[in-house]
């Protein structure tokens, strides 16, 4: 039996793997992450072997040393895949993209764009966000013109509900509270000439579809559900860069009287390989609907590409 001295010497010294863990405890230093907030990190032995797992057991004898995962440029990205997209001479075109789960976007092309019909999404949603300030429902007038207007690109529809909202002074004011800083609503009933960017369209699309929104859940769907019944002769566009047919889209279309030329959009969200994206393309200065059409789904598949390849 120890004597109670002994005993007092022995408790007082720690066994040398507590003290190696001590160490190794105390030389873990995270200082660095992913964009998505995940520190990454990798263990090395002090005996100069290679480096180990992050989830070596603590019993192991070893530093920690962060390791910072490679960006991967998805605008260098789209820029490249661009380089095999044909585009009029005259024509300009703009595209923005967002996988919202992983936080991947991309952009290409700047300047503002007539938004031809895909500004019917902003007016029905500034009609419901109005809807909600009111606490009110969507009379079943007004039901009957969202339909119309999304579903079908009715033009008689969207000027009804363009007056309901107040018209451009109406669709400025719920734009600024949804976060679009370069969109500027038509003059007097023309609704179709609004002024808009792709990263605008970008940011009304999170505002659709996002749950971080100024729209309800309840608005969310229902505008959700009008964009993925578009009629057949519409299933063009960014669903062109849909792996099937999970997609919700609104397209746009309008030849300029002054040069006869072309301004074709398209805006909404596809399903790739299990991932949404959301995806605004806008165009302009087209000889025909149909080559904007192709430059318009050509620039699509681009983007998500550009967003969906692995880095």
């Amino acid at each position: 039996m120890e004597s109670h001295g002994a005993a007092r010497r022995r408790r007082a010294r720690p066994s040398r793997a507590r003290s190696l863990l001590c160490v190794g405890l105390a030389a873990v230093t995270v200082v660095g992450g992913t964009a998505a907030g995940t520190a990454y990190v990798r263990a090395q032995a002090h005996s100069g072997t290679a480096p180990v797992s992050s989830s070596a057991t603590a019993g192991g004898e070893g530093s920690v040393e962060s390791v910072t995962q490679p960006t991967v440029d998805r605008d260098a990205l789209l820029a490249a895949a661009m380089g095999s997209v044909s585009v009029e001479d005259g024509a300009d075109v703009s595209v923005a993209v967002l996988d919202p789960d992983s936080g991947e976007g991309a952009s290409y092309g700047t300047g503002a764009f007539d938004t031809a019909s895909i500004v019917k999404v902003d007016i029905l949603a500034t009609l419901l966000l109005q809807a909600q300030d009111a606490d009110r429902q969507l009379t079943a007038d007004e039901k009957s013109y969202a339909t119309a207007m999304i579903e079908n690109s009715d033009n008689d529809s969207a000027s009804a509900l363009w007056r309901v909202i107040g018209e451009a002074d109406g669709l400025d004011a719920a734009n600024e509270r949804f976060g679009l800083t370069g969109t500027t609503g038509g003059d007097g009933m023309l609704w179709g000439l609004t002024q808009t960017t792709a990263a605008d369209q970008l940011t009304l699309l999170r505002q659709v579809f996002g749950d971080d929104s100024q729209l309800s859940e309840a608005s969310r769907t229902y505008l959700q559900g009008l964009m993925g019944r578009i009629a057949a002769d519409q299933h063009w566009g960014v669903s062109a860069a849909a792996d099937g047919s999970q997609w919700a889209l609104k397209n746009g279309w309008l030849a300029r009287s002054t040069t006869g030329l072309w301004d074709v959009n398209s805006i909404g969200r596809v399903t790739v390989d299990g991932r949404d994206c959301l995806v605004a393309v806008l165009s302009n200065g087209n000889s025909t609907k149909a080559k904007g059409i192709s430059l318009v789904e050509a620039v699509a598949k681009a983007a998500v590409s550009a967003v969906t390849e692995e880095g």
